[in-house]
């Protein structure tokens, strides 16, 4: 059984691969010109190592704004799934003192961690190493570089937050796989909302009890790689603070169908950012909807003294705030507490208790609150009437 798996999976990425090849000819023989990039995603750095992770792509031109039709973001949304990868592509990488060559893989992705001869500036939160392009299968205009984002807590950090994005900062509704999917395809970072109070809560978060931290925030979603520059437009157009995304990628590789399980590359994103910093405690931040209280309760368990606290939007049924209620009792031997949050509000104050955030900052996390809940109602207002529409 374990033979045809494997024969299997060779298969579908073979077969990927092959035709990913042959569009890419293709558009070469047909004379298109391909606009070459090198897309980086935010990652992060500890004293030894700088990892650097993204993807070498043909540019798609995607552009957003908040006048955009449905059509023009099921067009940009099915530009980003059909994303046109540089497998075999040369880059090199440039830091300070330090430069490393490496190669794209077979879906154009690179990930390696790049050690460091000197430690980063304590000081500092962000560090933007040179990744240029040297070579490529496919001719393209040089120079092609671009700064990449990395991310390190500084010596003023007092703790990391490691935050789910669907359902816990971004309204999806993953509950109703409908409205998930009309959200998804017809709109953009501009008319995606956040859940009411969440920048105000994380910048909280960030700042924390003294203000001037810069704890570092973490994301970890189940969403695809291709979706990444939605997500990171969507944190800045609504100022929520910036960090490294963990996301998925989807399709067939050596040793497995499309993906991993959202129980399986959740952990395991949140076990490496754990074990990168070894001398820092975490808040873990998710939603009810999916698996987030039974993942947390076992890094819980796994990394005694580790976790400060999590908080869990309720974003369900009352049968599952029953099963969340028997997860928290069940690490209370832990010293943990799990809040079953009703809104960001309610987990800030219980943050404020602890001494993680300023009781100041609920002021600005209720203010924010308000304002949102009048956008969300006549947002719900409409998509209710599309859908309706839509039947």
């Amino acid at each position: 059984m374990e033979d045809w798996k494997r024969i299997f999976y060779r298969l579908g990425n073979s077969s990927e691969t092959y035709f990913d090849s042959l569009r890419l000819r293709l558009r070469q023989r047909l004379g298109f010109h391909m606009n070459v990039q090198i897309s980086t995603y935010m990652t992060y750095a500890n004293s030894k190592e700088l990892y650097i992770r993204g993807r070498v792509l043909i540019n798609k031109n995607i552009e957003i704004s908040d006048r955009d039709t449905v059509w023009k973001n099921l067009q940009n949304t099915y530009k980003r799934l059909s994303s046109v990868e540089i497998a075999g592509a040369k880059l090199k990488v440039k830091f300070s003192d330090t430069e490393h060559e490496f190669l794209s893989d077979e879906d154009g992705y690179f990930e390696l961690p790049i050690s460091l001869k000197n430690p980063l500036p304590s000081e500092e939160l962000w560090h933007h190493p040179l990744i240029e392009l040297l070579e490529s299968p496919f001719p393209f205009d040089p120079p092609v570089h671009v700064r990449a984002e990395v991310m390190t807590p500084p010596s003023t950090a007092k703790f990391g937050v490691i935050s789910d994005i669907d359902d816990t900062v971004l309204t999806t509704h993953a509950q109703s796989l409908l409205k998930s999917m009309y959200m998804t395809f017809t709109n953009n970072a501009y008319t995606r909302l956040p859940f009411e109070g969440v920048s105000a809560f994380y910048h909280a978060l960030q700042k924390g009890f003294s203000g001037a931290e810069e704890n570092p925030i973490f994301y970890v979603s189940s969403s695809p790689w291709n979706l990444y520059d939605l997500l990171v437009d969507f944190l800045e157009l609504n100022k929520i603070p910036k960090g490294p995304l963990f996301l998925k990628d989807y399709g067939f590789t050596h040793n497995k169908l499309f993906t991993e399980s959202h129980g399986i590359h959740k952990p395991k994103q949140i076990r490496n950012i754990l074990n990168a910093y070894p001398h820092l405690n975490f808040i873990l931040i998710g939603d009810s909807g999916q698996h987030d209280p039974e993942i947390y309760a076992e890094i819980i368990k796994e990394f005694p003294g580790r976790i400060l606290a999590s908080y869990i939007r309720d974003v369900s049924v009352d049968e599952r705030d029953i099963e969340v209620s028997k997860i928290s009792d069940g690490i209370l031997q832990h010293k943990v507490d799990m809040i079953l949050a009703e809104n960001s509000l309610s987990a800030a104050e219980h943050a404020a208790s602890k001494g993680f955030i300023h009781p100041d900052t609920l002021l600005f996390i209720k203010a924010e609150m308000n304002a949102g809940e009048i956008r969300q109602d006549s947002a719900e207002k409409i998509l209710g009437e599309e859908l309706k529409t839509s039947e």
